[in-house]
């Protein structure tokens, strides 16, 4: 084995290395949250915290979600889906025109669009709010969705960038064929773009399930309250007894586990495609 080929497995060892430390990095928080949840409130005081739970027991979760972390967890799931079909859907609509459609100043007016991403949310915030509130919304599942179910800047860009690279001839040839431009949409572009859609869907799926300023702005009482809301409102409610806001954090996370699992080998796509490009 010559010097270079020792080299490049010393190299290649190293970037192993790395990337186990950081995903042991990654993953150690939520395991440790998972097994503080199953142990007992004793067991958690008298043993060290990287104990195992003997005996293991669900009655932290069963206390938490009959203090109404059940039901924040319906509420948050209902305006996930509700915002992320939302999105997907005026999303691809908007992305397309950008990036299909001729009509007078479509680069001026993606750009100005383009350039909201650099508002931070606190500024939008108050106006909002106050919109609601002339409008009687607050505190209703609709303060919770309107304010982002109609598409996302940077959503809108990603469609676009990826829609660009679908060659014209593929477009041509639909077009040629009989399909007007609902067709080639909805037959050609969007089964071509599931793995950004799957991307897309996951990074949607994970923003709205962590939102938390807005609902705590615009849904103050418990009928409306979402999971992240709930959930610190919990770890203020049970300060110091850590097996059950474990238990509460823990049901925040598996949902979005459950996503990525899903959609890992579309996300996957997604990345080797950009790298490709």
């Amino acid at each position: 084995m010559n010097t270079e080929m020792r080299g490049g497995m010393g190299r290649s060892v190293v970037a192993y290395l790395i990337l186990v430390a950081g995903a042991l990095l990654t993953v150690a928080p939520l395991v440790l949250s998972a097994v503080t949840a199953l142990k007992t409130p004793g067991q958690f005081a008298g043993e060290s915290a990287l104990a195992p739970p003997h005996p293991v027991t669900g009655d932290n979760f069963a206390t938490v979600l009959g203090q109404g972390l059940g039901r924040a967890v319906v509420v948050t799931a209902l305006m996930t889906v509700f915002i992320t079909c939302g999105q997907l859907l005026t999303s691809i609509l908007a992305a397309y025109a950008f990036a299909r459609t001729e009509f007078p100043g479509r680069e001026a007016l993606f750009w100005v669009y383009l350039g909201t991403m650099m508002v931070p949310p606190a500024v939008t915030l108050i106006p909002l709010y106050l919109m609601f509130a002339k409008a009687g919304w607050l505190n209703t599942f609709w303060a919770l969705v309107l304010p982002f179910v109609f598409g996302s800047p940077y959503a809108i860009f990603l469609l676009r960038q990826y829609f660009r690279s679908i060659p014209g001839e593929i477009v041509d040839s639909a077009r040629m064929d009989g399909a007007n431009t609902l067709d080639i949409l909805v037959h050609v572009v969007v089964p071509m773009s599931r793995p950004i859609l799957a991307t897309l869907t996951v990074i949607t799926v994970v923003t709205q399930w962590n939102s938390f300023m807005w609902p705590l702005v615009a849904a103050s009482g418990p009928k409306w309250q979402v999971l992240t809301v709930a959930t610190a409102t919990m770890q203020t409610r049970y300060n110091a007894q850590w097996t059950l806001v474990m238990a509460a954090t823990t049901l925040a996370i598996v949902p979005l586990v459950v996503v990525f699992v899903v959609f890992q080998r579309q996300v996957l796509r997604s990345i080797a495609w950009t790298g490709l490009k």
